[in-house]
């Protein structure tokens, strides 16, 4: 029997910010001070790109802030929806807490020692004798990377996992930087955070996990990261990212069936973390499919903007809330910081 996800919540914070408001406020913010602003802003008017959760109102992003303080912020923000999603994935799942033998957490927007996995142990009322699995650092591949380290530890436990990703990208903003990226960076991120549990086998129910793959490429680390600074952490992407998803897409497919022996043209459904709009449209060119076999993305995209690690979760709990066909194979994509790929081909069960 292969590992089955088998329970999956999610969390959003409160304050919600239209495209509208978002691009007002970063062209008052950056008004005079960045040369063809007005082009730039068009970032903000993509059609199929609408809503995204904040942990705080807009006006609070315009001060300048410390990375000490900004880092608080994102602990206890991180925290309180890491418990929301956990709770409602852990519900959902039926499995008992006591259960639980492994936790991981991937997150990459703060940083916290000991890691919040520790806090959130115990605010769950979870074995004190949890595996504790902290992932940093994998940014958009981190959802992808928490669901395939969570099933190699359910196998090789025997047990159940828990597994949490969680971003506060929006604490990362820095008004003084007047850069490219980080005006891309205000009209797409956000905030959020998503948990699942998943067992080392069950008689049908859930999705069955039949294989991982990932994927390191060589000398890419500046495609995407962070750069540290006094303010805090500076957002590093590169004009390519849209690029390497077309041409690498298609053989991380191929290899991530091969691992699960099945071949690609037997998948059906197609859960990719939706990086932006050309991120999107870049899989479905590489995949040679329609947009519409994209459409969980492009919702989530619409309605909560890329929240990073978190974000390919959220696709996953719109596709299983629309039934898809039970037999029915399909893989779940992201990538991220590395610059990397993390895959898993999956059965609905």
């Amino acid at each position: 029997m292969n590992p089955h996800l088998v329970g999956l919540g999610t969390a959003l914070p409160e304050h919600v910010v239209e495209r509208s408001e978002a691009r007002a406020f970063v062209e008052q913010m950056f008004s005079g001070r960045v040369r063809g602003l007005e082009r730039l802003l068009s970032v903000f008017e993509h059609p199929r790109m609408h809503t995204r959760h904040l942990i705080r109102p807009l006006a609070w992003y315009a001060s300048t802030r410390d990375f000490a303080e900004k880092n608080r912020v994102y602990c206890e923000a991180a925290l309180a929806l890491m418990e929301t999603a956990a709770n409602r994935a852990l519900e959902r799942s039926e499995v008992a807490r006591h259960a639980i033998v492994a936790v991981v957490v991937a997150t990459s927007t703060g940083i916290a020692t000991p890691s919040l996995d520790a806090t959130l142990v115990q605010r769950l009322g979870l074995s004190r004798s949890v595996q504790r699995v902290p992932l940093w650092g994998l940014g958009c591949a981190g959802g992808g990377a928490a669901v395939a380290r969570a099933s190699a530890l359910a196998r090789g436990l025997g047990g159940a996992v828990l597994l949490v990703a969680v971003e506060v990208c929006s604490a990362t903003f820095v008004p003084q930087d007047h850069r490219i990226s980080n005006i891309v960076a205000a009209s797409i991120f956000s905030d959020g955070a998503a948990a699942a549990v998943i067992v080392p086998e069950r008689e049908g129910g859930g999705l069955e996990l039949l294989a991982s793959h990932c994927r390191l490429f060589d000398d890419s680390q500046e495609v995407m990261g962070w750069d540290v600074t006094p303010e805090g952490f500076r957002v590093r992407f590169s004009k390519s990212i849209p690029q390497i998803v077309s041409e690498h897409t298609r053989s991380l497919v191929d290899a991530a069936c091969g691992e699960a022996g099945v071949h690609a043209s037997s998948l059906r459904h197609f859960l990719p973390h939706p990086g932006g709009p050309k991120v999107i449209e870049a899989y479905a060119q590489s995949l040679a499919i329609d947009e519409s076999s994209l459409r969980h993305a492009w919702e989530v995209l619409r309605a909560c903007g890329n929240m990073s690690s978190p974000t390919v979760l959220f696709v996953l709990e719109r596709f299983l809330k629309a039934g898809p066909k039970k037999g029915s194979l399909g893989i779940l994509m992201a990538l991220g910081p590395g610059f990397c790929a993390e895959t898993t081909v999956f059965r609905v069960r």
